[in-house]
């Protein structure tokens, strides 16, 4: 099948752009609804906090399966807590750092690229818009076109060639920060129970809690996903159970035999 409504959006997006240019309109283009600065934040708290809950329940679930001791299942739960926020702290921290150094030289290693080869840049550029569908015209217009300004030739060309867009990278304090405090609250849901209730009845309480808020988070992360919402929910729910539970029966078998 021929014709223009077989062409791929991608290709109808930069004609579109081409006439605009040409037209002089330069109001610049709508705001993107994926990947941005906020969701580069967003969802390490979202995951911080699953991650959190899911470990500090498996965790709080195997204590209490060894022993029904209050204040050892507590202990046991504060460690997890703070030895799992600071972990992904650090790594929440060095994962964007890292991602903003890479892009750092990439745009210094593009700028030497604009002023020693802009040619072989240009050659690049067109060869890849020619492989999605313009023509050779179409493509060296383009080229022309954003090679006029050579910032945004850089950015255009780090992100075809290494895939990185400014855009979507946030701040490495932010992401740490997020992580941490996602972290901390999500596991200190089945600590709760177990600070204000005698061991034997929070048991239960804080196996309910964590099961709810599971299920929650499973709705938060169907929002970043795209997924069903009951379906995300109920996922969570059912793979943080069964984590509670082979912990659970992990520490009845170890706590037996001590």
């Amino acid at each position: 099948m021929t014709g223009s409504s077989t062409r791929p959006a991608a290709v109808d997006r930069v004609r579109a752009a081409l006439r605009a240019l040409r037209a002089g309109d330069r109001a610049g283009p709508p705001p993107s609804p994926h990947e941005s600065r906020a969701t580069g934040v967003l969802r390490p708290i979202v995951f911080g906090g699953n991650d959190g809950l899911v470990s500090n329940l498996a965790l709080v679930m195997g204590v209490a399966g060894a022993t029904s001791e209050g204040s050892v299942i507590v202990l046991a739960g504060v460690a997890g807590l703070l030895a799992g926020a600071f972990s992904m702290a650090v790594g929440e921290y060095i994962s964007v750092q890292s991602q903003r150094e890479l892009l750092d030289y990439q745009v210094a290693f593009e700028r030497r690229q604009l002023r020693d080869a802009p040619e072989q840049e240009r050659a690049i550029l067109a060869e890849r818009y020619r492989g999605r569908g313009l023509t050779a015209d179409e493509a060296a217009r383009f080229v022309d076109r954003v090679f006029a300004d050579p910032e945004h030739a850089v950015e255009l060309l780090i992100h075809e060639e290494v895939g990185l867009d400014s855009r979507s990278i946030g701040s490495p304090w932010s992401a740490a920060a997020g992580s941490f405090l996602a972290f901390t609250l999500g596991a200190v849901v089945p600590l709760v129970p177990y600070l204000a209730l005698p061991a034997g009845r929070a048991f239960a309480i804080s196996l309910a809690v964590s099961l709810a808020a599971l299920f929650l988070l499973g709705l938060g992360i169907s929002r970043l996903t795209g997924r069903p919402p009951f379906r995300s929910g109920a996922r969570q729910l059912l793979l943080g159970g069964a984590a509670a539970a082979v912990t659970y029966a992990v520490g009845s078998l170890i706590g037996v035999r001590v």
